[in-house]
Protein backbone atom coordinates (compact mmCIF):
# COMPACT_ATOMS: atom_id res chain seq x y z
CA UNK A 1 0.00 0.00 0.00
CA UNK A 2 1.37 3.42 -0.93
CA UNK A 3 1.78 6.27 1.51
CA UNK A 4 -1.08 8.09 -0.20
CA UNK A 5 -3.41 5.10 0.17
CA UNK A 6 -2.49 4.75 3.83
CA UNK A 7 -3.31 8.41 4.35
CA UNK A 8 -6.73 7.97 2.72
CA UNK A 9 -7.49 4.90 4.84
CA UNK A 10 -6.56 6.75 7.99
CA UNK A 11 -8.80 9.69 7.14
CA UNK A 12 -11.71 7.36 6.36
CA UNK A 13 -11.19 5.57 9.67
CA UNK A 14 -11.10 8.86 11.58
CA UNK A 15 -14.20 10.14 9.80
CA UNK A 16 -16.42 7.17 10.66
CA UNK A 17 -15.07 6.60 14.16
CA UNK A 18 -15.92 10.25 14.90
CA UNK A 19 -19.60 9.42 14.30
CA UNK A 20 -19.37 6.05 16.07
CA UNK A 21 -19.49 4.03 12.83
CA UNK A 22 -17.48 1.03 11.71
CA UNK A 23 -15.39 2.20 8.72
CA UNK A 24 -15.12 -1.37 7.38
CA UNK A 25 -18.90 -1.53 6.93
CA UNK A 26 -18.91 1.66 4.88
CA UNK A 27 -15.93 0.52 2.81
CA UNK A 28 -17.66 -2.76 2.02
CA UNK A 29 -20.75 -0.81 1.00
CA UNK A 30 -18.70 0.77 -1.78
CA UNK A 31 -18.26 -2.68 -3.33
CA UNK A 32 -22.00 -2.89 -4.04
CA UNK A 33 -22.60 0.75 -4.90
CA UNK A 34 -23.53 1.56 -8.50
CA UNK A 35 -21.35 4.07 -10.36
CA UNK A 36 -22.83 7.56 -10.27
CA UNK A 37 -24.16 8.94 -13.55
CA UNK A 38 -25.21 12.42 -14.64
CA UNK A 39 -28.87 11.37 -14.83
CA UNK A 40 -28.81 9.80 -11.37
CA UNK A 41 -27.21 12.90 -9.84
CA UNK A 42 -28.97 15.78 -11.64
CA UNK A 43 -32.27 13.91 -12.18
CA UNK A 44 -33.07 15.53 -15.55
CA UNK A 45 -35.86 13.03 -16.24
CA UNK A 46 -37.73 14.21 -13.13
CA UNK A 47 -36.93 17.86 -13.80
CA UNK A 48 -38.07 17.77 -17.42
CA UNK A 49 -41.41 16.25 -16.48
CA UNK A 50 -42.41 19.21 -14.30
CA UNK A 51 -43.59 21.36 -17.23
CA UNK A 52 -47.36 21.10 -17.61
CA UNK A 53 -49.34 23.28 -20.00
CA UNK A 54 -52.86 24.39 -19.16
CA UNK A 55 -53.76 25.48 -22.69
CA UNK A 56 -53.19 24.54 -26.33
CA UNK A 57 -50.93 27.57 -26.99
CA UNK A 58 -47.33 26.39 -27.72
CA UNK A 59 -45.68 29.50 -26.28
CA UNK A 60 -47.20 28.78 -22.89
CA UNK A 61 -44.39 26.22 -22.48
CA UNK A 62 -41.86 29.07 -22.73
CA UNK A 63 -43.75 30.89 -19.98
CA UNK A 64 -43.83 27.83 -17.70
CA UNK A 65 -40.16 26.93 -18.14
CA UNK A 66 -39.01 30.52 -17.74
CA UNK A 67 -40.71 30.86 -14.36
CA UNK A 68 -39.42 27.50 -13.19
CA UNK A 69 -35.88 28.64 -14.03
CA UNK A 70 -36.56 31.76 -11.97
CA UNK A 71 -37.55 29.62 -9.00
CA UNK A 72 -34.35 27.58 -9.27
CA UNK A 73 -32.31 30.80 -9.27
CA UNK A 74 -34.29 32.07 -6.27
CA UNK A 75 -33.33 28.88 -4.46
CA UNK A 76 -29.65 29.48 -5.29
CA UNK A 77 -29.95 33.04 -3.96
CA UNK A 78 -31.52 31.91 -0.68
CA UNK A 79 -28.80 29.25 -0.35
CA UNK A 80 -26.12 31.96 -0.45
CA UNK A 81 -27.99 34.39 1.81
CA UNK A 82 -28.47 31.76 4.49
CA UNK A 83 -24.74 31.02 4.56
CA UNK A 84 -24.12 34.64 5.55
CA UNK A 85 -27.08 34.89 7.92
CA UNK A 86 -26.21 31.70 9.79
CA UNK A 87 -22.48 32.32 10.06
CA UNK A 88 -21.14 33.31 13.47
CA UNK A 89 -18.01 34.94 12.04
CA UNK A 90 -18.28 36.97 8.84
CA UNK A 91 -15.30 38.59 7.18
CA UNK A 92 -15.50 41.35 4.60
CA UNK A 93 -14.14 38.96 1.95
CA UNK A 94 -16.68 36.24 2.74
CA UNK A 95 -19.62 38.68 2.80
CA UNK A 96 -18.50 40.36 -0.41
CA UNK A 97 -18.07 37.10 -2.29
CA UNK A 98 -21.53 35.88 -1.29
CA UNK A 99 -23.11 39.18 -2.36
CA UNK A 100 -21.33 38.99 -5.70
CA UNK A 101 -22.69 35.50 -6.26
CA UNK A 102 -26.20 36.62 -5.36
CA UNK A 103 -25.96 39.67 -7.61
CA UNK A 104 -24.80 37.53 -10.53
CA UNK A 105 -27.91 35.41 -10.13
CA UNK A 106 -30.09 38.54 -10.13
CA UNK A 107 -28.15 40.01 -13.06
CA UNK A 108 -28.96 36.78 -14.89
CA UNK A 109 -32.62 37.18 -13.95
CA UNK A 110 -32.65 40.78 -15.16
CA UNK A 111 -31.17 40.02 -18.56
CA UNK A 112 -33.26 36.87 -18.97
CA UNK A 113 -36.48 38.83 -19.49
CA UNK A 114 -35.55 39.08 -23.16
CA UNK A 115 -36.16 35.34 -23.33
CA UNK A 116 -39.76 35.81 -22.28
CA UNK A 117 -40.20 39.27 -23.80
CA UNK A 118 -39.03 38.21 -27.25
CA UNK A 119 -39.74 34.50 -26.95
CA UNK A 120 -43.54 34.49 -27.01
CA UNK A 121 -46.06 35.67 -29.56
CA UNK A 122 -48.21 38.37 -28.04
CA UNK A 123 -51.34 36.87 -29.58
CA UNK A 124 -50.66 33.53 -27.90
CA UNK A 125 -49.84 35.13 -24.57
CA UNK A 126 -53.05 37.16 -24.53
CA UNK A 127 -54.97 33.90 -25.01
CA UNK A 128 -53.32 31.65 -22.44
CA UNK A 129 -52.95 34.37 -19.78
CA UNK A 130 -56.71 34.35 -19.18
CA UNK A 131 -56.52 30.65 -18.35
CA UNK A 132 -53.99 31.44 -15.62
CA UNK A 133 -56.18 33.94 -13.77
CA UNK A 134 -55.93 34.58 -10.81
CA UNK A 135 -52.41 33.08 -10.62
CA UNK A 136 -49.59 35.61 -10.66
CA UNK A 137 -45.80 35.78 -10.43
CA UNK A 138 -46.58 37.86 -7.35
CA UNK A 139 -47.25 34.53 -5.63
CA UNK A 140 -43.61 33.40 -5.64
CA UNK A 141 -42.99 32.49 -2.00
CA UNK A 142 -39.23 32.20 -2.51
CA UNK A 143 -39.04 35.78 -3.73
CA UNK A 144 -40.77 36.97 -0.54
CA UNK A 145 -38.28 34.94 1.51
CA UNK A 146 -35.42 36.67 -0.33
CA UNK A 147 -36.88 39.98 0.76
CA UNK A 148 -37.32 38.90 4.39
CA UNK A 149 -33.76 37.56 4.53
CA UNK A 150 -32.17 40.60 2.87
CA UNK A 151 -33.30 43.46 5.06
CA UNK A 152 -35.04 44.51 8.25
CA UNK A 153 -38.80 44.22 8.18
CA UNK A 154 -39.39 47.97 8.45
CA UNK A 155 -37.82 48.40 5.00
CA UNK A 156 -40.49 46.13 3.49
CA UNK A 157 -43.40 47.97 5.09
CA UNK A 158 -45.48 50.21 2.83
CA UNK A 159 -43.78 53.59 3.34
CA UNK A 160 -47.19 55.16 4.15
CA UNK A 161 -47.35 53.09 7.37
CA UNK A 162 -43.72 52.96 8.51
CA UNK A 163 -44.15 55.63 11.17
CA UNK A 164 -46.70 53.43 12.97
CA UNK A 165 -44.66 50.19 12.99
CA UNK A 166 -41.53 49.25 14.94
CA UNK A 167 -39.76 46.16 16.33
CA UNK A 168 -42.46 45.75 19.00
CA UNK A 169 -45.26 45.53 16.43
CA UNK A 170 -46.82 42.04 16.24
CA UNK A 171 -45.69 40.22 13.11
CA UNK A 172 -49.28 39.59 12.05
CA UNK A 173 -49.97 43.34 12.06
CA UNK A 174 -46.73 44.10 10.20
CA UNK A 175 -47.61 41.43 7.62
CA UNK A 176 -50.82 43.29 6.76
CA UNK A 177 -48.78 46.41 5.98
CA UNK A 178 -46.04 44.91 3.80
CA UNK A 179 -45.54 46.92 0.62
CA UNK A 180 -46.82 44.14 -1.64
CA UNK A 181 -50.18 43.98 0.12
CA UNK A 182 -51.16 47.00 -1.99
CA UNK A 183 -51.12 44.82 -5.12
CA UNK A 184 -53.98 42.68 -3.79
CA UNK A 185 -56.18 45.12 -1.89
CA UNK A 186 -58.89 47.50 -2.93
CA UNK A 187 -57.53 50.92 -1.96
CA UNK A 188 -60.95 52.21 -0.90
CA UNK A 189 -62.28 49.23 1.10
CA UNK A 190 -59.14 47.27 2.01
CA UNK A 191 -60.78 44.10 0.67
CA UNK A 192 -58.31 41.48 -0.56
CA UNK A 193 -58.64 40.02 -4.04
CA UNK A 194 -58.63 36.30 -4.78
CA UNK A 195 -54.98 36.25 -5.82
CA UNK A 196 -53.86 37.61 -2.45
CA UNK A 197 -56.29 35.47 -0.43
CA UNK A 198 -55.04 32.26 -2.05
CA UNK A 199 -51.43 33.32 -1.56
CA UNK A 200 -51.97 33.94 2.14
CA UNK A 201 -53.92 30.73 2.65
CA UNK A 202 -50.94 28.82 1.30
CA UNK A 203 -48.01 30.72 2.80
CA UNK A 204 -48.97 33.20 5.53
CA UNK A 205 -48.16 30.92 8.48
CA UNK A 206 -44.74 30.13 6.97
CA UNK A 207 -44.10 33.80 6.25
CA UNK A 208 -44.84 34.81 9.85
CA UNK A 209 -42.29 32.26 11.09
CA UNK A 210 -39.68 33.42 8.57
CA UNK A 211 -40.32 37.09 9.39
CA UNK A 212 -39.47 36.36 13.01
CA UNK A 213 -36.47 34.19 12.13
CA UNK A 214 -34.91 36.72 9.77
CA UNK A 215 -35.70 39.70 11.98
CA UNK A 216 -32.28 39.45 13.61
CA UNK A 217 -30.25 37.55 11.01
CA UNK A 218 -30.95 39.24 7.69
CA UNK A 219 -28.17 40.63 5.48
CA UNK A 220 -28.68 44.23 6.58
CA UNK A 221 -28.63 43.42 10.31
CA UNK A 222 -25.60 41.19 9.77
CA UNK A 223 -23.82 44.05 8.03
CA UNK A 224 -24.61 46.57 10.78
CA UNK A 225 -23.23 44.19 13.43
CA UNK A 226 -19.82 44.01 11.74
CA UNK A 227 -16.84 45.90 13.21
CA UNK A 228 -16.49 49.44 11.92
CA UNK A 229 -13.39 48.67 9.84
CA UNK A 230 -15.20 45.77 8.13
CA UNK A 231 -18.34 47.82 7.44
CA UNK A 232 -16.24 50.50 5.77
CA UNK A 233 -14.55 48.02 3.43
CA UNK A 234 -15.08 49.65 0.00
CA UNK A 235 -15.55 46.35 -1.86
CA UNK A 236 -18.16 45.18 0.63
CA UNK A 237 -20.06 48.48 0.49
CA UNK A 238 -19.94 48.38 -3.31
CA UNK A 239 -21.28 44.81 -3.30
CA UNK A 240 -24.08 45.77 -0.89
CA UNK A 241 -25.15 48.70 -3.04
CA UNK A 242 -24.96 46.67 -6.24
CA UNK A 243 -27.16 43.94 -4.78
CA UNK A 244 -29.69 46.47 -3.48
CA UNK A 245 -29.97 48.30 -6.80
CA UNK A 246 -29.95 45.11 -8.87
CA UNK A 247 -32.86 43.56 -6.96
CA UNK A 248 -34.96 46.64 -6.30
CA UNK A 249 -34.44 48.64 -9.49
CA UNK A 250 -32.74 46.72 -12.35
CA UNK A 251 -34.61 43.42 -11.97
CA UNK A 252 -37.91 45.12 -11.20
CA UNK A 253 -37.64 47.40 -14.23
CA UNK A 254 -36.70 44.52 -16.53
CA UNK A 255 -39.86 42.76 -15.35
CA UNK A 256 -41.83 46.01 -15.72
CA UNK A 257 -40.77 46.54 -19.35
CA UNK A 258 -41.38 42.89 -20.27
CA UNK A 259 -44.89 43.09 -18.79
CA UNK A 260 -45.54 46.35 -20.65
CA UNK A 261 -44.76 44.73 -23.99
CA UNK A 262 -47.58 42.23 -23.55
CA UNK A 263 -50.08 43.85 -21.21
CA UNK A 264 -50.17 47.44 -22.39
CA UNK A 265 -52.92 48.99 -20.26
CA UNK A 266 -54.40 45.64 -19.23
CA UNK A 267 -54.48 44.39 -15.64
CA UNK A 268 -52.10 41.67 -14.49
CA UNK A 269 -53.53 38.14 -14.22
CA UNK A 270 -53.87 38.65 -10.48
CA UNK A 271 -55.94 41.78 -11.06
CA UNK A 272 -53.44 44.37 -9.79
CA UNK A 273 -52.63 47.78 -11.21
CA UNK A 274 -49.21 46.39 -12.12
CA UNK A 275 -47.75 49.61 -13.53
CA UNK A 276 -48.10 51.44 -10.23
CA UNK A 277 -47.41 48.41 -8.05
CA UNK A 278 -44.23 47.29 -9.82
CA UNK A 279 -42.42 50.57 -10.42
CA UNK A 280 -39.65 51.13 -7.81
CA UNK A 281 -40.45 54.82 -7.43
CA UNK A 282 -43.84 53.79 -6.00
CA UNK A 283 -42.67 50.74 -4.06
CA UNK A 284 -39.83 52.63 -2.36
CA UNK A 285 -38.28 49.31 -1.41
CA UNK A 286 -34.63 49.72 -0.42
CA UNK A 287 -32.78 46.98 1.46
CA UNK A 288 -29.83 49.01 2.75
CA UNK A 289 -31.04 52.64 3.08
CA UNK A 290 -28.07 53.94 5.07
CA UNK A 291 -25.69 53.09 2.23
CA UNK A 292 -27.37 55.60 -0.09
CA UNK A 293 -27.21 59.41 -0.13
CA UNK A 294 -30.31 61.53 0.50
CA UNK A 295 -30.43 62.47 -3.18
CA UNK A 296 -30.22 58.80 -4.21
CA UNK A 297 -33.01 57.90 -1.82
CA UNK A 298 -35.21 60.80 -2.94
CA UNK A 299 -34.88 59.86 -6.62
CA UNK A 300 -35.00 56.07 -6.17
CA UNK A 301 -36.18 54.41 -9.37
CA UNK A 302 -37.03 57.68 -11.12
CA UNK A 303 -34.32 57.75 -13.78
CA UNK A 304 -34.82 54.28 -15.25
Amino acid sequence: MTEHQESINKRIEEKYKAIDQNPDVHLEGLVWAKPITYWDYILPDALLNLQIQRTTQPDEMVFVMYHQINELLFKMILWEINQVSNSSTVTAEFFTEKLRRISRYFDMLSTSFDIMGDGMEKEQYMKFRNTLTPASGFQSAQYRLIEFSSTELINLIDYRFRATIDRNTPYDHAFEHLYWQAAGKDHATGKKNTMLKLFEERYKSEFLLKMEKYNTCNLWTKFKELPKDVKSNPELVKAMRHYDYTVNVSWVMAHYHAAGKYLGVSEATGGSDWRKYMHPKYQRRIFFPELWSKEELDTWGENV
